[in-house]
């Protein structure tokens, strides 16, 4: 079986987000998103989320490159002069792994998060982390804990095979060789880690290599290369560009890419099957 899961990043970061993803949903494939709480757009992505019963909503933990929902006063040892989380991901992994102080306002933040997703009454499809922090060992045991008690049963795992990717796009294989290979201790680790806790993941993800490149030339041909398994294929779709958006995402062509009718009938006509985390999780013992 060929199980895909379609998610729109960033639910929350933007009304220009919002609209595309729910455009996508729409008229197009897309069935997951995940929504961060403490972006512009958040109570817009609710109130739209909440007339799309049939979108999956999971929770984007924001703990790099963005603002804490928590009062920066409350998170000093987390943010900057500027109130924001730093962008050096670097130097933020290694202060929230050996400084008690970060690791305790990382926890303060995340459970805020959890909090706040449940606030919404929206039902907890999945959780993953911006920019794959979910893979951070003490962000992940955080989650891992606090996400136990908010009802969390699926998490993105972030592993990209090298050579379906490379089969399909045919460019930046030292990228997509790193991102299969270099990763996979830790991938490997992860893994472990949710199924010891009951915890639910894809088997594979396509996207990673392609960051703001998911475009109709480059979907087309990764749907081609979907391995048996559960694959979840994600975009950052955006109707315009907004402020912080990477420089070079192209989010409009991702929002097209989506709602192209070419794509459309790719999926309906394979052995693809639209899936969900939610569908994931239920399998669970």
């Amino acid at each position: 079986m060929k199980g895909l899961i379609v998610t729109g990043d960033d639910f929350g970061a933007s009304t220009l987000v919002n609209e595309a993803i729910e455009q996508a949903h729409r008229a197009g494939i897309l069935n997951t998103t995940c929504l961060m709480m403490s972006g512009a757009a958040a109570d817009d992505a609710v109130r739209r989320a909440k007339r799309m019963p049939d979108l999956r909503v999971g929770l984007h933990v924001v703990v790099v490159d963005g603002t804490p929902l928590l009062d920066p006063d409350d998170v000093p040892a987390l943010v900057g002069n500027d109130g924001a989380f730093s962008r050096d991901l670097v130097a933020n992994g290694f202060r929230t792994f050996f400084n008690p102080r970060a690791r305790r306002q990382l926890e303060a933040e995340i459970r805020a998060q959890f909090a706040a997703f449940a606030a919404t009454g929206l039902e907890l499809d999945h959780v993953n982390g911006h920019n794959h922090q979910q893979l951070h060992p003490t962000v992940l045991g955080i989650i891992l804990r606090v996400g136990r008690e908010y009802g969390m049963r699926a998490m993105r795992l972030p592993y990209e095979p090298f050579g379906p990717s490379w089969r399909a796009v045919r460019s930046d294989a030292g990228g997509r060789f790193g991102n299969a290979v270099f990763l996979w201790p830790m991938l490997a680790y992860v893994r472990s880690r949710l199924a010891s806790c009951g915890v639910a993941c894809n088997d594979y993800i396509f996207g990673l290599s392609d960051t703001g490149r998911m475009t109709k030339d480059r979907v087309l041909p990764l749907l081609r290369e979907i391995p048996d398994g559960i694959t979840e294929m994600y975009f950052h779709p955006a109707t315009a560009r907004w402020p912080g958006m990477p420089a070079g995402a192209r989010c409009d062509e991702e929002l097209a890419a989506l709602i192209d009718d070419d794509v459309k009938r790719y999926v309906r006509s394979h052995d693809i099957t639209l899936t969900t985390f939610g569908q994931l999780s239920a399998k669970l013992p």
